[in-house]
């Protein structure tokens, strides 16, 4: 990591931010205090010089985003979801950077194909469009098989995006070590780990190998789910930098006049990604982690049509089961049952108040419930969150933050196609089944079983791991083996012990 290179990258995002005005429509979008606004324009214009122009016929946000580069066009990308975050006015602008940025030539994406696929493009295709959609990472063209006709997207990557992206993550790391040094206090945020965090979804997501794999898993996972669907790979056609997939047309899930001039019920629609968010994050453990507009359509029957895997969340079945008690526990009030789940999980260091932590979590949740979400401040929300963690000493879970920012981002597409949605009337009856199935004495049963039949494989070597102890034991003049050896031929009987009783039971489920 240059040290000198960052920073002065870190400089140009500043002065872009000054040189376009977008630094007093992003400070004045978060309602930031008047003394950091000062600080921020007394550290800008300075540098002012340095910034990048842009595109002068986008508006300031959007112009100074494009101009520093893929990493800040994702961030831009998960804001234009939030409108009540950043406000309607913002998010507009932001919603540009979903799938309307400016493409590159359609004869460059050509002969990338030819080199991908070794063929030439004409070979493959009888037609091939001029792009599409374009977006932070790739461009897609639609595209006929020369071979049966059918009618398939073709994605590819953007030219030196590799590259693009690799400076503004080094810019990332030296200002999260400098963050860690400087601030302390923001050392339980554990910025490096986030970045590194975000370093390893962006190369998975500039590799479509990847993506196809994603693609495929997840159209698996998702093909008896009503109301949805996943276009599937098609894999002899697709590579590193070359994906090709099923087309699906549809309406882009921005635009709402569309959507209620085709006849669909946007309450509907608003309901059903919500719940299918909760659906595979909870069921499955495998959901789509950049659920924004520009990469959710609606088909011509109502179905809603996903693309773009390149970010990809996956939950242990551990962690599905804490956040569905943590959903749960609000969905119920059970402030208390909430704070032992952060507990018993380590979310919060165990040196700390209980009854508190419980009572904090209370003035979180009871604003939303029997409220119009068209009247809750989801700012204010996150504001009073972040101050609770920060109290609490609660550090950032590296896990969780893909889950967490998805949650976010699906909200603000729920709410934008139903402003009146309140996503703990949609959470309840999908967390109560989970916590159903998955918590509780059916729950315990069933890893009884799991266990039982992992210890099952070990099952022929048990007899001559025990005859093995005893012999060592044989072996050694003390009238009483050492305490590491018998706990080992207790765990060893008590594995046989557990393996019948596993058996037993699953004779009987």
């Amino acid at each position: 990591m240059r040290g000198p290179h960052n920073i002065i990258r870190l400089v140009r995002t500043l002065a872009t931010l000054e040189r376009t005005g977008a630094i007093g429509v992003v400070l004045e979008a978060f309602h930031a205090p008047p003394r950091l606004r000062a600080v921020a324009r007394i550290l800008g214009w300075p540098f002012k010089w340095l910034g990048h122009q842009g595109d002068l016929s986008l508006p300031p946000a959007t112009r100074a985003l494009t101009a520093l580069g893929p990493a800040y066009i994702k961030f831009g990308q998960i804001l234009s979801t939030r409108p009540d975050v950043v406000g309607e006015e913002l998010a507009l602008q932001l919603k540009y950077l979903q799938d309307k940025l400016p493409p590159f030539s359609t004869d460059v994406a050509k002969k990338m194909i030819a080199a991908e696929l070794e063929m030439p493009v004409a070979q493959v295709f009888s037609e091939f469009s001029e792009p599409v959609a374009a977006a932070s990472i790739a461009q897609v063209h639609r595209a006929r098989l020369a071979e049966t006709g059918q009618e398939v997207a073709v994605k590819v990557l953007r030219p030196n995006i590799e590259r693009a992206f690799r400076k503004d993550i080094d810019a990332f790391y030296f200002a999260a070590r400098a963050i860690e040094l400087l601030a302390p206090g923001a050392r339980r945020l554990r910025p490096m780990d986030v970045i590194t965090h975000f370093d390893g979804v962006v190369k998975g997501e500039l590799d479509f190998r990847l993506e196809s794999s994603a693609a495929a898993e997840f159209a698996a996972n998702t093909e008896k789910d009503a109301g949805f669907q996943v276009p599937r790979p098609i894999w002899h056609l697709s590579g590193r930098t070359v994906m090709t997939l099923d087309w699906a047309e549809g309406i882009s899930m921005s635009d709402n006049a569309a959507i209620d001039a085709a006849g669909h019920d946007r309450r509907v629609l608003g309901s059903r990604v919500m719940e299918l968010f909760l659906n595979h994050a909870l069921r499955d453990g495998y959901f789509h982690a950049d659920m924004h507009q520009g990469n959710l359509k609606v088909a011509a029957n109502g179905n809603i049509i996903a693309y773009d895997f390149g970010i990809m969340g996956r939950l242990d079945e551990y962690t599905r089961r804490v956040y569905a008690e943590i959903l749960f526990g609000f969905i119920r009030k059970d402030y208390r049952r909430v704070a032992e789940v952060h507990f018993e999980a380590g979310y919060v260091p165990a040196d700390r108040d209980i009854d508190e932590f419980a009572r904090a979590l209370r003035a979180v949740g009871e604003p939303i419930f029997g409220m119009d979400a068209s009247r809750i401040s989801m700012a204010r929300l996150l504001t009073y969150l972040f101050e609770v963690t920060e109290r609490f000493g609660m550090e950032t879970r590296t896990e969780l933050i893909l889950l967490q920012r998805t949650m976010v981002v699906v909200e603000g597409v729920a709410r934008g196609l139903d402003p009146n949605l309140n996503i703990w009337q949609v959470a309840q009856p999908i967390v109560t089944g989970y916590v159903s199935k998955n918590v509780g004495p059916r729950a315990l049963l069933r890893d009884l079983v799991k266990t039982a039949q992992v210890l099952a494989r070990f099952g022929p070597k048990l007899p001559r791991m025990v005859e093995q102890v005893l012999i060592a034991q044989a072996d050694k003049p003390p009238p009483l083996p050492p305490r590491r050896e018998w706990r080992t031929l207790t765990m060893l009987l008590g594995g046989a012990g557990l393996v019948a009783l596993g058996v037993w039971i699953g004779t009987r489920i």
